[in-house]
């Protein structure tokens, strides 16, 4: 059993390795293409000067233009320079305690996600998802599909805290809540994780909230546990329990990757670091409704005065800042 582990291990950390190489590989040619490009814009510069080719100077200029872009582009992507960066994105949201309050925030975060993907082209499928008590959502999982979606999207990883006058309070008095949200790489395909069939427990029941007749009336909702590691995960957005099934397995999968990945390498930062407690203290974000309005990041002390274009999906400086705080580090 022990050389089968190590078996496993060693093929993971070879596929992982090979990926890295391609990585590199692919950003050297990109690199050496632009290279390519600028030189031969600084010749046709040169030359139009010295002929007082106004038009030639003209697409030089373009030229120039369209590099230094691409360039820029280049740079933040040497952020990402994880082998898992790459990777489609399976994210999870859990409302706090603090009942309707913080299930409202929990939903408000996933509407600014969804807006952010759409942003980015990328697509977003939908989990598992369990509505509130009495408005938004307890949880709620979702996997996002498009390049680097796990690079940009790991920064989000946290607990995140809201301020606010809770629409839900009579008396009208001001709220905290807190929602974290996971964040994990999806598993690669190439990588065989290896699960037995003992070591689960498949629990079937009846899908909550909202879906049809059929959702309601059948136990299609699939909750499976890994008895080894303890690791619980549950799909019932489908109307089909052998959907279900295989949703949950998928998700099932990453986070056992996930897990292997870590511990392939201790030195990488843990991804559930100061997620200890859904509280006080422990908030990597901050979005202040009332009495001012105002979003800041407590690990690079960024903040944003405008609270509307964040919840409505703009948090590309949040993800830039940390990028480039983690690669100083």
């Amino acid at each position: 059993m022990a050389r089968a582990d190590f078996w496993q291990k060693n093929q993971q950390e070879i596929s992982r390795l090979s990926q890295q190489r391609v990585n590199l590989k692919e950003n050297i040619e990109e690199w050496a293409k632009y290279y390519r490009e600028a030189e031969d814009a600084k010749i046709l510069a040169q030359m139009a000067l010295e002929e007082d080719d106004e038009h030639s100077l003209s697409e030089a200029e373009k030229d120039i233009s369209r590099i230094e872009k691409q360039v820029e582009r280049l740079q933040f992507q040497l952020l990402l320079s994880d082998p898992d960066d790459k990777r489609n994105a399976i994210v999870a949201i859990n409302a706090g305690a603090g009942g309707t309050e913080a299930q409202d925030w929990a939903e408000i975060l996933f509407r600014m996600y969804l807006r952010w993907c759409e942003s980015r082209g990328f697509s977003v499928e939908l989990i598992d998802n369990l509505p509130g008590d009495e408005a938004g959502i307890k949880n709620v999982t979702f996997a996002v599909k498009g390049p680097y979606a796990y690079g940009y999207l790991k920064s989000e990883n946290g607990i995140h805290r809201m301020v606010r006058i809770s629409p839900f309070d009579a008396t009208k008095r001001r709220h905290t809540s807190f929602a974290s949200v996971s964040v994990f790489p999806e598993a690669d395909t190439d990588i065989k994780i290896e699960i037995d069939e003992k070591d689960l427990r498949i629990d079937t029941f009846r899908a909550s909230g909202p879906g049809g007749q059929h959702v309601n009336k059948t136990s299609s909702a699939v909750r499976i546990t890994h008895l080894p590691t303890g690791i619980v995960v549950q799909c019932q957005n489908e109307k089909s329990q052998h959907r279900n099934r295989e949703m949950a397995l998928r998700v099932l999968k990453t986070r056992l990757y996930d897990l292997e990945r870590r511990k392939l390498d201790e030195k990488k930062q843990k991804l559930h670091e100061g997620q200890k407690e859904i509280a006080w203290g422990s908030q990597i974000r901050s979005y202040v409704f009332n009495p001012y309005r105002m979003v800041k990041d407590h690990r690079t002390n960024l903040e944003v005065g405008d609270l509307e274009r964040v919840m409505d999906g703009d948090i590309d400086m949040f993800i830039d800042a940390y990028l480039k705080m983690k690669r100083q580090n």
